[in-house]
């Protein structure tokens, strides 16, 4: 039972977190809604920080695979999945629960390069990359890496754009700018 109520600490974090932010959510809050006395949180995490870090491996984890499986049942063509990036972040962007990237916010909200959340987030944008890169090598791109670091500057732009400007046409607008990059890389 130890490990389902560490697990409901973690699942409720998250939410708090995606909803309200990392600094804004306070102990507190969290044993509140979780349900847990504090000493239950305290026996799973030395801190709020380490707390944090698992919310933030959840939410890789969660999302990498809904990505992923988004992409993939979309196209079944390598170049073809390219463009499926920008169809999957738009199915993100138009959920009811929408709230930006929790590892854009995060690295906000934690700026030092060395602080191990910040670290985490940019784990995350790595691991999401070397997924767009093994999508550029599978369409014979010669230079894959080149076009996946470009793709992922489009997706993380469209990102930001949908979250902190409210821009509807994101996805699509990156999409656009994808295929082009796309058709000339495989040229």
């Amino acid at each position: 039972m130890a490990s389902g109520k560490r697990e409901h600490l973690v699942d409720t974090a998250l939410d708090l977190f995606c909803q309200d932010g990392f600094h804004a959510t306070g102990i507190d809050k969290i044993l509140e809604k979780a349900g847990v006395a504090r000493m239950t949180l305290y026996n799973h995490f030395k801190s709020k920080d380490e707390l944090i870090l698992a919310a933030l491996r959840r939410r890789d984890e969660k999302f990498r695979n809904w990505f992923m499986r988004a992409v993939e049942r979309r196209a079944s063509k390598p170049e073809d999945r390219l463009l499926a990036v920008f169809d999957a972040l738009e199915e993100w962007f138009t959920d009811k629960d929408f709230s930006g990237c929790m590892f854009i916010n995060a690295s906000a909200e934690f700026a030092a390069f060395d602080d191990p959340i910040h670290m985490a987030s940019s784990e995350h944008k790595m691991l999401v990359l070397k997924y767009v890169r093994e999508l550029t090598l599978a369409a014979s791109i010669s230079e894959h890496k080149t076009l996946a670091d470009e793709l992922m500057l489009l997706a993380e732009g469209a990102i930001v754009m949908a979250y902190v400007a409210g821009d509807k046409n994101a996805a699509a607008n990156a999409k656009s700018a994808a295929g082009k990059l796309i058709q000339s890389a495989l040229q």
